[in-house]
């Protein structure tokens, strides 16, 4: 693949991100680029396709998107790209969203990388810095005592849900750990994990009064 392709593929993708609240701006881009990477080194796959598909996984999410607008598509038609590439692309992005659980599951190794690589910026302090981020930019609440996690969700369900930022935690981001799906990926899993279940601990503490 012409490299080219990648570098056009970045302007017109960075334009978008920048629009985004800081949950989903370029720097979490980077983030995902930088994760495929590692785990690719390890792992293997197509290296082209693997960063095309981090560049373009979130520009048409639902959370963002314009009625009636499909930037992925249109971005897509724009590159120099067989149409056998287009699809391999699309294949990967449609299996890296998490909607509360029901995603298809990534066939190819180009797949599995990406959505190890997203899912990884998602956890860890990091993960609480763009949980946080986003429950603020949507006007949540940080926390709610009484509010019950939810364990069984449609992917509309999961979308139109409006609880707090400490409930996002036991609906999706302390289930990452065990979802991951690459050698690489569980092991970087391990330590993000533990450092969440640390920070929501002290949370209870210090929201409890305890310390």
């Amino acid at each position: 693949m012409n490299p080219q392709v990648i570098a056009d593929c970045r302007v017109q993708v960075k334009r978008i991100y920048e629009q985004f609240d800081a949950s989903h701006d370029w720097q979490h881009i980077e983030r995902v680029l930088e994760n495929a990477r590692h785990i690719g080194q390890a792992e293997g796959g197509d290296q082209a396709l693997i960063e095309l598909a981090v560049l373009l996984h979130d520009v048409s999410d639902p959370k963002y998107k314009k009625p009636g607008e499909d930037p992925e598509q249109e971005i897509l038609q724009k590159l120099e790209l067989t149409d056998t590439e287009r699809s391999e692309i699309r294949s990967i992005i449609r299996t890296v969203s998490f909607k509360g659980g029901t995603n298809d599951e990534p066939e190819t190794l180009e797949g599995r990388i990406v959505r190890d690589a997203d899912r990884l910026d998602a956890i860890g302090a990091i993960g609480i810095a763009r949980t946080f981020a986003y429950g603020g930019a949507k006007g949540r609440k940080l926390y709610d005592r009484d509010e019950q996690a939810r364990t069984q969700m449609t992917e509309s369900e999961y979308r139109s849900g409006d609880t707090s930022s400490v409930t996002h935690f036991y609906e999706k981001l302390l289930l990452l750990k065990e979802l991951m799906v690459t050698e690489s990926g569980k092991q970087m899993a391990e330590e993000r994990h533990r450092f969440m279940l640390s920070f929501l601990e002290q949370l209870q503490n210090e929201t409890d009064g305890k310390k």
